[in-house]
């Protein structure tokens, strides 16, 4: 059996970032009550592009195991801050859209395709998203939003977005034929992009 360094078992480690996470989605939800972000933690709610590409970010660092399982997101996270920043300052990024649909279809395709790579340049590649997805939350914050507590809620229900993928796909990988299941959502979440991309 694959333990972890620390002698657990794989799905432990998802299982309590998902309650850690949990706790500071809790948290920033309530110090954005007094501080004027409302928005922030709400914001990747609320487009399908940023729910696919978060969760598939989650679920493919599970299916390629070992430490990629907290690697992976957490570079999407970190990018994702950078790429907030940079939205925040209004400053020009070109092809933002594009780069946020194609996120989406490269991670189902990674998973649909059972995508294997070595850890940094899995994570390189996430991050790249990440400050995709970032600039778009950071762009798009409302005036009177407080932008710390703004980014901390967004940064909480994505990093949310991620244990939740990682954890599905764990439990599914644990069925008979739960990695035929998680392939398939794979494709599913890469058609998913293409009609994202269409839209634009």
């Amino acid at each position: 059996m694959h333990r972890t360094p620390f002698h657990q078992p794989a799905w432990q480690w998802p299982l309590a970032m998902f309650l850690i996470v949990l706790l500071g989605v809790f948290t920033s939800t309530a110090a954005e009550a007094h501080t004027g972000g409302s928005q922030g933690w709400l914001h990747p709610l609320t487009g399908m592009d940023h729910l696919l590409a978060m969760i598939a970010v989650g679920a493919w660092s599970s299916q390629m195991g070992g430490r990629a399982i907290w690697i992976v997101p957490s570079a999407f996270v970190v990018c994702m801050l950078l790429g907030g920043l940079l939205g925040f300052e209004l400053i020009e990024l070109p092809g933002v859209e594009i780069g946020i649909a194609l996120s989406v279809i490269l991670l189902g395709l990674a998973i649909g395709l059972e995508r294997t790579f070595p850890v940094a340049l899995a994570a390189a590649g996430v991050g790249i998203f990440g400050i995709f997805h970032g600039y778009a939350h950071g762009y798009e914050m409302p005036v009177m939003d407080n932008k710390v507590a703004y980014t901390t809620g967004f940064l909480a229900t994505t990093a949310s977005l991620h244990v939740l993928g990682a954890v599905v796909a764990l439990l599914l990988l644990k069925l008979a034929h739960g990695r035929i299941v998680l392939r398939i959502l794979g494709f599913i979440c890469a058609l998913l992009g293409i009609y994202l991309m269409l839209q634009l």
